[in-house]
């Protein structure tokens, strides 16, 4: 995919993974909107991402849970304003979280509630977001790219929240895939 020209939404973009992808991306030429729950990681990655991109280049950044709607509603907005488009070419959905190992029985229902509702429900959200401006750009489709993890595959031991999320991102991922093709939806 040629990214000179084309905007990328990142989720989790303050730092790894996220921080990383920003930075090559705009490096590349490709305007970049992220989001984070971590305002000075956050600027930090632009900082980076800003340094190494051509001129003309915009980046920007939002602070944001991706499990709470209304925030991802802003930074839907955010991103239709900073970067003066209705288009989108690619999300890369990646804000997670990870607890602490520990065994079942002393998993907290709370703990359980915020892995899922950040590693599971805020990836719908972004997707959910994504897809119904894909579905309607000119012109429309797009990618998503879900990032998941080996525990989907290979758990490691005390990390049921976090497992049963790697897993279900399978599965969204999965779905999505089958329902994005007639709109050109990777």
């Amino acid at each position: 995919m040629e990214f000179r020209g084309k905007l990328a939404v990142v989720t989790g973009g303050g730092t790894g993974m996220g921080r990383e992808l920003t930075r090559q991306l705009a490096a590349e030429g490709c305007h970049v909107a992220i989001c984070d729950v971590s305002a000075t990681n956050m600027a930090d990655t632009v900082a980076a991402a800003e340094a190494e991109a051509p001129a003309g280049t915009r980046v920007s950044s939002f602070v944001a849970d991706v499990s709470d709607e209304a925030a991802m509603l802003a930074f839907r907005d955010h991103v239709l304003e900073a970067h003066a488009t209705d288009h989108i070419d690619l999300l890369f959905n990646n804000a997670g979280i990870g607890p602490p190992a520990m065994p079942i029985e002393e998993v907290p229902l709370e703990t359980w509630q915020s892995v899922v509702d950040t590693n599971l429900t805020g990836m719908f959200l972004c997707m959910q977001e994504a897809v119904r401006m894909m579905k309607t750009q000119t012109p429309r489709g797009g990618r998503i790219i879900n990032n998941g993890s080996i525990a989907a595959h290979a758990p490691r031991p005390n990390s049921i929240a976090y497992t049963a999320t790697k897993h279900a991102v399978t599965g969204l991922t999965k779905s999505m895939a089958l329902d994005g093709r007639a709109f050109d939806i990777a």
